[in-house]
């Protein structure tokens, strides 16, 4: 196995995901769930953006080509995504967890595009194109797993999180979440812009 890599694929996801960062968008999506419901959307979440990172790591460029989309427009579009998650957040249409199902919390927005995201996608992307033998695509394959389960350990024990915080607390963190979700947002969007941009002028 190349350990190099393994280092590499590892920092850069980890980095990326920022899994401690990750909890209180998690917990404000979810804090207002029984536990076992939470444990569950987290499991749904990491299984989804392991499954979403390795089928754009082995076929990510053939897909994107096939449908003639290029990265920043997968950037901006999970920027608007999260935008809308972010709105709900500070205006308070999550707090009622009646109101969504927790498969989908756990599917959007958490599985993608917080974890799958584009930095992540395009990160693994990356190293499956500098990859030139077995030893490189396992250490890529390990490093993703292991971030992936760094990820889910972290979103399975924020329920201690919870319980220090209560409902209260919850209701602050999910507001806080709420603006740094937008902000995360703003920036996915703006990087995309700006990509757009710097593309057109060097074909011009």
């Amino acid at each position: 196995m190349n350990m190099k890599l393994l280092g590499e694929v590892l920092l850069t996801l980890l980095v990326i995901t920022d899994p401690p960062g990750m909890v209180p968008i998690f917990l404000a999506l979810t804090g207002q769930m029984p536990a076992r419901d939470r444990v569950r959307a987290a499991w749904q979440a990491v299984a989804l953006a392991l499954g979403v990172i390795v089928v754009f790591a082995v076929a990510g460029q053939t897909l994107l080509d096939y449908l003639h989309i290029d990265l920043p427009a997968l950037q901006g579009a999970g920027g608007l995504l999260l935008l809308l998650v972010a709105l709900e957040l500070l205006t308070g249409k999550t707090d009622d967890p009646g109101q969504q199902s927790t498969s989908n919390i756990a599917l959007v927005p958490l599985g993608t595009p917080l974890l799958a995201g584009p930095g992540a996608i395009v990160a693994t992307m990356l190293f499956v194109q500098r990859a030139e033998g077995t030893a490189d695509y396992l250490a890529i394959a390990v490093g993703i797993v292991a971030v992936m389960v760094a990820v889910w350990l972290i979103l399975r024990f924020s329920g201690i999180v919870v319980r220090v915080l209560r409902p209260a607390g919850i209701e602050v963190l999910t507001r806080i979440a709420g603006l740094l979700l937008a902000a995360i947002a703003v920036q996915l969007i703006a990087d995309a812009v700006a990509a757009f941009v710097t593309a057109h002028l060097g074909t011009s």
